[in-house]
């Protein structure tokens, strides 16, 4: 199959779309960057931006969201993080949110009910991140986030928070995700929050990435991803 039409077909994108891919350089085989759109190939060792394609569809995709990006399709005075999505993913919209300054694993979709699952507080997936804090952690903090602390619109569910690396560290874990949420649990202590970055969502975990890049899930964290929600993937 020739090499913009097996892109067509496995990014849901125009033949025109796929050209333009392979023009930019993003396109390679085996390694080596493809220059024309009349090659063909068997449907293995292609990638796009460092990122394997395969004929499966792509569901799901991970950032590693810098600092100073809006978690907005799109907005008129700030930057978003829509904006640094290859045009390829052009109509994946992030699950939940993560503030403007906060940073870490953020998820792309293209299916609506997923995303409305990983959000619910119903079905339990684990957000973790790691807070840098100007204050110490005290026991009666952790024995409050485990409690949930009473903010003064709503009561956190109960949230896991540990001690981190040194003492001006610490690793919370929540199942929900409201507007400024850990760092209103933390204020509610009498804690700033200086840094936070988001580390995993349930099973999915942030490695190895540069900061603003994007790749798909494999598609064993797919699966696992839609069974931790009760869907088939």
């Amino acid at each position: 199959m020739r090499i913009d039409k097996y892109l067509s077909d496995c990014l849901a994108i125009t033949r025109k779309e796929s050209r333009r891919l392979i023009s930019s350089g993003a396109v390679s085989v085996y390694g080596s960057i493809v220059s024309g759109a009349g090659l063909h190939v068997q449907g293995d060792g292609v990638t796009v931006d460092g990122a394997p394609v395969s004929a499966e569809q792509v569901r799901v995709i991970m950032m590693d969201k810098p600092a100073g990006f809006l978690t907005a399709a799109e907005d008129s005075a700030c930057r978003t993080v829509c904006d640094l999505l290859p045009n390829r993913f052009a109509k994946f919209m992030p699950i939940g949110r993560l503030d403007k300054d906060t940073t870490g694993l953020l998820l792309f979709t293209s299916d609506g009910g997923l995303a409305h699952r990983v959000i619910s507080p119903k079905y339990h997936v684990e957000k973790r991140y790691l807070a840098r804090i100007d204050k110490p952690i005290s026991d009666k903090d952790i024995e409050s986030f485990k409690s949930g602390v009473a903010l003064k619109d709503f009561t956190a569910l109960p949230a896991k928070l540990e001690r981190g690396e040194d003492e001006y560290s610490a690793y919370v874990t929540v199942t929900e995700g409201k507007y400024h949420q850990v760092k209103r649990m933390f204020a509610a202590r009498g804690i700033y929050v200086e840094r936070l970055r988001r580390l995993s969502v349930g099973d999915l975990v942030l490695g190895g990435m540069e900061e603003g890049g994007v790749r798909p899930l494999t598609r064993e964290e797919e699966e696992s991803l839609y069974r931790s929600v009760g869907l088939r993937g």
